[in-house]
């Protein structure tokens, strides 16, 4: 049997929960489904997680998790995990592949990686671009207290460019470009539904109510746009620490007939409200490395996809500068929103062009990438 036909072992390894679908938690369960779609054998050796099973794959939780803040987000990291119950599990799994999610705590991956037999090809994948100088700083000396179990990666990869420009520069890693990914044909139905509707002027908005993500800009650049085309309509779907202040901006400026919290949305739910959006708009002000959620606008048939000019967002929409805004200059975002609600054959143009765009994110394609990565790697080790 060749190489790239064998049928492979993979262990994803994540030092935070698989209990949600936030970005890199998202990556891990996409490309853990797929790999199982087609005949590989998946586990997943995650930190405190209530799940047991992913698409037939095991998940192994294998370590208590506390929350911290870090990048301008909650995330949850490690406390040591057992090295017993590691070794157990790396001997029950025999992987030819452990994909290991970066940067990744010494208290858990760490000592999963240094357990791992060296038959085990490594490959990671970098997904962070910091938020601020103290992310830099907490960067750089997790970066250093790695540094040893750095050299057991046999291949490096970065979501972005600018994922790939800061793992260079802070952990002095090289790494390959491959970007994220979506798995399209569960945006289908959603997409088809968008098509048959009659463009409007709905704004929506996705994602957690912090302040990088951009809500209050957004709101600003509305209730400019709201003066110049009062049948414009702003959903904002999330939930965050700002959503009592943002509902309390917008009950100030008389915008309430005009902008609806939905709070937090399902997963499930996600596809159908992205696909009746005329502008997806995700204002995000720093702190991106990539972008999922444009993708998932992109897929589910939104009219047009609106990003933050920021390095992540731009690395998926920069050969498109009509969808790239700088937030804060909000009396430009409110003529960008009113642009793309009122000259149509523009946002067809744009629509057309996401459409193709997307596809080179599909899971299949962004899959495939990553098995070549996988079979090269024990083919190196083998040799």
């Amino acid at each position: 049997m060749g190489v790239q036909s064998r049928k492979l072992s993979v262990g994803f390894l994540y030092d935070d929960t698989l209990d949600s679908f936030d970005g890199v938690a998202q990556y891990v369960k996409t490309l853990g489904a797929w790999l199982s779609s087609q005949g590989h054998h998946v586990c997943y050796l995650v930190g405190q997680t209530k799940i047991t099973n992913w698409s037939g794959g095991t998940v192994y939780s294998l370590a208590r998790n506390v929350p911290v803040n870090f990048n301008a987000n909650v995330l949850s990291i490690p406390l040591p995990a057992n090295r017993q119950a590691i070794k157990q599990v790396l001997t029950k799994e025999n992987l030819d592949v452990l994909h290991v999610q970066m940067p990744y705590s010494p208290f858990m991956a760490g000592r999963v990686i240094a357990a791992v037999p060296l038959r085990t090809a490594v490959i990671g994948t970098f997904h962070v671009l910091p938020a601020g100088p103290m992310a830099v700083w907490g960067s750089r000396l997790l970066g250093l207290w790695l540094r040893r179990g750095l050299r057991r990666f046999d291949h490096i990869v970065s979501v972005s460019t600018a994922a790939a420009q800061f793992a260079k520069k802070t952990y002095g890693l090289t790494s390959e470009v491959v970007p994220n990914t979506v798995e399209l044909k569960k945006f289908t139905a959603s997409g088809a539904e968008a098509a048959k509707r009659s463009p409007g002027f709905k704004i929506i908005f996705f994602g957690r109510l912090v302040k990088r993500k951009g809500c209050q800009q957004l709101l600003q650049a509305f209730s400019q746009l709201n003066a110049r085309l009062p049948q414009a309509k702003l959903t904002i779907a999330g939930d965050g620490p700002q959503r009592k202040q943002l509902k309390q901006w917008v009950t100030r400026h008389k915008l309430a007939s005009s902008v609806e919290f939905l709070g937090f949305i399902e997963e499930p739910s996600k596809a159908s409200l992205l696909g009746r959006a005329d502008i997806a708009c995700f204002p995000s002000l720093y702190g991106e490395s990539f972008g999922i959620v444009l993708l998932e606008a992109m897929a589910s048939g939104a009219t047009v996809v609106l990003g933050g000019n920021n390095a992540g967002y731009s690395s998926v929409l920069q050969k498109r500068p009509e969808l790239l805004i700088d937030p804060r200059d909000t009396k430009a975002f409110a003529q960008r929103l009113y642009q793309l609600l009122t000259e149509r054959p523009l946002a067809a143009q744009l629509h057309a062009w996401q459409a193709q765009h997307v596809r080179s994110y599909d899971v299949g394609v962004v899959g495939r990438q990553l098995t070549n990565i996988y079979t090269a790697a024990i083919a190196k080790r083998k040799g």
